[in-house]
């Protein structure tokens, strides 16, 4: 059962984590809110999906207690955190980019993230890739998407971008049997992220598609 709404953590013990989820906010706001509500109920901890209760909990301490818990991060990064014995709570806390974009670098956070996915049935980070003009991204088998990747998703398709998905895509990136013109991360803390040495027009079109519902949200 959840045991706390958003707060410093301070005299509150949860025990080892299950699942740890990373948002980001903007102007103490919780862009895709219904997006990331219906990637938490996808989500699993030990073996089980995780609960309405649990989902309408943490909707309803959004709803009612982030304008304040965000004041001092009101563009930070909204953390809920399960443990094994589903116990809840949530924080604030700022935002800090990405020091390193490289297509090394975010392959390696897709990599975790999957890894993450294999447990949970959610990886909160995606690599993408542009190859002839589709767009190819790593969904591991019977996982669910997070909810900035449906966004993507659901944004190449309103630009008729056709879109796939790849199980294999991390491990085909790997083993350079992968074609490629660029490459971007999607991830539910850092937004769209191109990488530095695969850039190209679609990943930046994605990007400033998700700045400008930041830019909505503030």
């Amino acid at each position: 059962m959840p045991q706390s709404g958003i707060t410093d953590m301070a005299g509150f013990e949860l025990g080892e984590p299950a699942l740890v989820c990373r948002w980001r906010l903007a102007n103490r706001q919780l862009p895709l809110t219904n997006r990331h509500m219906r990637a938490l109920m996808a989500r699993m901890i030990n073996g089980e999906h995780v609960t309405s209760e649990l989902a309408a909990w943490a909707k309803q301490h959004i709803e009612w207690t982030l304008e304040q818990g965000a004041a001092e991060n009101p563009n930070g990064t909204l953390m809920l955190i399960v443990d094994t014995d589903k116990r809840a709570a949530m924080t604030v806390g700022p935002y800090v980019s990405l020091p390193n974009t490289t297509l090394n670098a975010l392959a390696h956070r897709a990599t975790k993230a999957q890894n993450e996915a294999m447990a949970t049935g959610v990886a909160p980070e995606t690599l993408w890739l542009v190859c002839d003009g589709h767009l190819v991204w790593n969904l591991g088998e019977g996982h669910s998407p997070s909810g900035t990747s449906s966004l993507v998703a659901q944004l190449a398709q309103t630009l008729g971008i056709p879109v796939e998905t790849r199980a294999d895509l991390l491990d085909g990136l790997v083993a350079q049997t992968i074609s490629f013109d660029e490459a971007f991360l999607v991830s539910d803390e850092h937004g769209v992220v191109p990488a530095s040495d695969a850039q190209g027009p679609h990943g930046q079109r994605m990007a400033q598609g998700y700045q400008r519902l930041l830019d909505k949200t503030r």
